[in-house]
């Protein structure tokens, strides 16, 4: 309101007052990551440190639930305060910005996962046989009203149902542990022990998958950026691509130093062995990070110098 008032030199357009002022507007929901915001509506507030929306939005916003932080900002500030001109050249620079905003969600353009919600009220009794029988989801979708046999239909987008009914939807934990556990190594020791908890869940499985999906991506690409990588001199900022032959900043002779580290790159490496080591992992996985390992002491290896004259090669 301030901007359009002294800034455009005219009304100013919400007239908060108070937060309950704020029922009703419009906002723009974007999530981490990516370029493109979805427009909801605000409804209500909670204290838990979340953003309670229908699965369509949140779908629509190509947002899963990890521990990133979700954004929602008023349209009017994404309508003001957004230009061109303001986006970094440099790679990324597209992300985290409404280039593009959606004013209608259509639930067959939405995240494929938002498909496979059901709509009932009730569980039919044959379902619960069939998790007697531990039958495969696909066998019993004929028994479940899946979003998918909606789509394309007056009745896709209402009377989306729910089983259990709550007197507050904030009675639940107020902040993710994801955001609470502050090393990432917390967080996997965390995840694997609820995973051994469940019953369902198989426990290799998952270290294998942590290992694969997450640490090991991590460490190779973190090997790629330190072969790449530039040099910086920290007194005036200058970058090289290669350390110049004088091996000071050309510009004002200062030390320069790197811009990615020996502990950037190994530092998953020891809890990754000890996963597998623990859970007993496939011989596959377990020479995946053998072999990661011995790319990383060849490139840190410590090779003593040993001075030597012309003579001793006579």
């Amino acid at each position: 309101d301030d901007l359009l008032e002294k800034f455009y030199k005219m009304e100013r357009f919400y007239n908060v007052n108070e937060r309950e002022d704020l029922l009703g507007k419009l906002v723009v929901g974007i999530a981490p990551h990516t370029s493109a915001g979805v427009v909801g509506r605000i409804i209500g507030f909670t204290d838990a440190q979340v953003c309670f929306a229908h699965p369509y939005f949140h779908a629509a916003k190509r947002r899963n639930c990890d521990g990133d932080e979700d954004a929602v900002m008023l349209l009017m500030d994404a309508l003001l305060n957004f230009s061109h001109a303001y986006i970094p050249e440099k790679r990324g620079g597209r992300m985290d910005l409404p280039l593009i905003i959606t004013t209608r969600i259509d639930p067959r353009e939405i995240d494929k996962e938002a498909h496979s919600i059901d709509t009932l009220f009730r569980y039919p009794l044959e379902f619960y046989e069939a998790t007697l029988l531990h039958k495969d989801p696909k066998d019993v979708e004929n028994l479940m009203e899946l979003v998918a046999h909606r789509l394309g239909k007056e009745n896709q987008y209402s009377n989306l149902g729910f089983t259990h009914d709550t007197n507050n939807i904030s009675e639940g934990p107020p902040s993710s542990t994801y955001k609470t556990l502050e090393t990432m190594i917390d967080k996997i020791e965390a995840q694997l022990k609820l995973a051994s908890i469940i019953r369902a869940v198989d426990t290799a499985d998952v270290a294998c998958k942590v290992i694969e999906r997450h640490f090991l991506p991590d460490i190779l690409g973190n090997l790629k950026a330190f072969s790449k990588q530039t040099f910086r001199c920290p007194a005036c900022n200058t970058i090289y691509r290669r350390i110049p032959l004088k091996g000071v900043c050309l510009q004002c002779g200062g030390k320069l130093t790197l811009t990615v580290h020996k502990k950037s790159v190994e530092k998953y490496l020891e809890i990754a062995k000890e996963i597998s080591t623990r859970y007993n992992l496939p011989d596959y996985a377990i020479q995946r990070l053998s072999l990661v390992e011995k790319s990383i002491k060849s490139l840190f290896a410590e090779e003593k110098v040993k001075l030597t004259k012309l003579s001793d090669f006579l």
